[in-house]
C-alpha cells in the first residue's frame, strides 16, 4: 500500500488512476482498476443519461472500491450528465477540455471529490483557485485530446508542483514502474494511465484496436487537428494521414472537419476499423507488446518500483 495525499483522499491502495477515455472505460474496465487497487474512471463522453446510469448500476455491482467519472466541459450536455452521476451516488467527477469554473459550483455543493484535467500551469492555478481538490496534469505525449501549448509530461509536471499546494497526478507516457517511479521524482503524487489499459483482457474496444497498440512503434503516433486547434494524438493510419496530407496542403479547418465527419472514434473502437476511424493512443504505445489483465498491470507496476528504485540508486551512485 502506498499512502499520501491522493491514496488518502481517494480512498485508494495505489494513486493509479485510469484515463476516462471514450469507448473505452465501460463498467467493466473501471471496476477491475478499482478492484486491483487504483481508481477507475469511467469516460461519459460519449455516453447519454440513460447509458450512464445502466453502465453506474453495472459497475456498482462488479466492485465495492471508489471509483469516479470523467466528464468533458464541452459536451454539450455535461451538466445533467454530472447530475446523473451525483443522482446515481458517485462521489469522484473528474472534468476536463473546459472552464473548470463553470461545475466547480455543482461539484462543490454535492461534496464531491473534484479533480480537474490541465495542460499548462495557468490551469492549473484555476483550478486550485476554485477549490479543486487534486489536478491531473498531462503532457503532450497522451493519446487523444492534448493541450494546445505541446508542454511535454517532463517538463509539465515539476512546473506545476512548484506553482499549487494541491496533489499533482502526472499523466501522459506512463505505462510501466519506470515511468510512474520518474513521475514521482518530479514531484507528482499519483498518476494517470490510459492507452496500457487499451490493451487489457477487460477493455471493451474491438480486438482490432487493440492490436494497432500493441503493434505500434516508438513513431508510430501523430498529432491531427493543429488546424483545427483541437490537437489530438493518434495512431498512425489512412485516416490520421489523409487529415496530416490536408493540413499540410492548407486545407481550411470547415474542409477538414468534413473530411472527419463523425464517429470517427466508434469506427475504431467499437467496429474496427483501424484504418478509416481514429485510433486514439499516446506516445507509449510504442513499449506496449502483449495484452495483459488489469491485475497483471498492477502487479508489475507495484512490484516493479522497487527495481525501478534501487537501479536509480546505482546510477546516481548513491548506496
Amino acid at each position: 500500500m502506498i499512502e499520501n495525499r491522493v491514496t488518502k483522499i481517494l480512498g485508494i491502495k495505489y494513486p493509479v488512476i485510469k484515463g476516462g477515455m471514450v469507448w473505452v472505460s465501460n463498467a467493466r474496465l473501471t471496476a477491475a482498476v478499482s478492484n486491483a487497487g487504483g481508481l477507475g474512471v469511467m469516460g461519459v463522453g460519449a455516453m447519454d443519461r440513460e447509458i450512464l446510469a445502466a453502465e453506474l448500476d453495472t459497475l456498482r455491482s462488479m466492485t465495492d472500491k471508489p471509483f469516479g467519472i470523467s466528464c468533458p466541459l464541452i459536451k454539450p450536455d455535461y451538466e445533467s450528465m454530472i447530475g446523473t452521476a451525483l443522482d446515481k451516488g458517485v462521489k469522484i467527477v473528474v472534468t476536463s477540455a473546459g472552464n473548470p469554473a463553470k461545475v466547480y459550483k455543482i461539484l462543490q455543493a454535492a461534496g464531491v471529490i473534484a479533480i480537474q484535467v490541465i495542460a499548462n500551469v495557468r490551469m492549473a492555478q484555476k483550478a486550485s483557485d476554485l477549490g479543486y481538490h487534486m489536478v491531473i496534469a498531462e503532457g503532450f505525449e497522451a493519446g487523444g485530446h492534448d493541450g494546445k501549448d505541446e508542454i511535454t509530461t517532463f517538463a509539465l509536471i515539476p512546473q506545476v508542483v512548484d506553482a499549487v499546494n494541491i496533489p499533482v497526478i502526472a499523466a501522459g507516457g506512463i505505462a510501466d514502474a519506470r515511468g510512474m517511479v520518474a513521475a514521482f521524482a518530479l514531484g507528482a503524487e499519483g498518476v494517470q494511465i490510459g492507452t496500457r489499459f487499451i490493451a487489457t483482457k477487460e477493455s471493451p474496444v474491438h480486438e482490432n484496436f487493440k492490436q494497432a497498440i500493441i503493434n505500434a512503434g516508438d513513431t508510430d503516433t501523430t498529432i491531427t487537428g493543429r488546424r483545427l486547434g483541437d490537437p489530438v494524438r493518434v495512431v498512425k493510419n489512412k485516416f490520421a494521414l489523409q487529415i496530416l496530407d490536408a493540413e499540410d496542403s492548407g486545407a481550411s479547418p470547415a474542409d477538414i472537419l468534413d473530411m472527419i465527419g463523425t464517429d470517427r472514434t466508434y469506427m475504431a473502437s467499437v467496429k474496427g476499423d483501424v484504418e478509416n476511424g481514429s485510433v486514439m493512443g499516446g506516445q507509449i504505445s510504442g513499449m506496449i507488446k502483449e495484452i495483459k489483465s488489469v491485475q497483471e498491470i498492477f502487479d508489475e507496476l507495484i512490484l516493479g518500483i522497487e527495481t525501478v528504485v534501487n537501479t536509480t540508486k546505482k546510477n546516481l551512485g548513491v548506496s
